[in-house]
């Protein structure tokens, strides 16, 4: 019989994931350039991408919505505050979307994530049946490998665009490293 603690064993694992996932989309907003950044050419610019990866890693590192604080440089009075146009309410006075965040105001955001990580991990009851977010009812631990994919692809698009406008790649990081 071991006496390993399963959920022990499993934020082990998902705190180098989120934190590896996190480091590769650094490298992407650290190696876009001005003009691609701000870039209108494309549906969702390179701000919009980064931001809104960081801004659901956030979200879904809290326990339940309820909990969900937005960090310091957030821009709350827009339509969609995760920096990705949905449709737009033509009864509301509010933009549809967030001015552009600079790159260093993204790079403050990642390390605000990137910082929390292994709090939020060891705070969460990863054995839930419950994710906390009412419009997910899946488990929390499937809602976190969930979050890891969401921030993994976050960083993939980023990828992509650089490879594409600028023939530049990421290096990959596992278990954590690169930090």
């Amino acid at each position: 019989m071991s006496d390993t603690n399963a959920p022990d064993v499993i934020r082990a694992a998902l705190k180098p994931q989120y934190h590896a996932a996190l480091a590769m989309l650094r490298q992407g907003i650290e190696q876009c350039p001005d003009d691609l950044w701000y870039g209108k050419a494309q549906v969702n610019a390179p701000w919009q991408m980064a931001y809104h990866t960081l801004y659901f890693t956030h979200l879904y590192l809290q326990r339940r919505r309820e909990e969900f604080e937005p960090w310091e440089g957030h821009q709350g009075d827009v339509q969609h505050e995760d920096g990705i146009a949905g449709p737009d309410d033509p009864s509301s006075g509010l933009p549809l979307l967030p001015k552009p965040y600079t790159r260093e105001q993204v790079l403050a955001y990642w390390r605000f994530c990137d910082t929390m990580v292994d709090e939020a991990v060891d705070a969460m009851d990863l054995l839930s049946p419950e994710s906390g977010f009412s419009w997910y009812p899946i488990p929390k631990l499937e809602h976190q490998i969930v979050n890891i994919r969401h921030l993994q692809l976050g960083a993939a698009h980023l990828a992509a665009r650089l490879r594409a406008e600028l023939d530049l790649g990421l290096r990959w990081v596992g278990s954590g490293r690169g930090r």
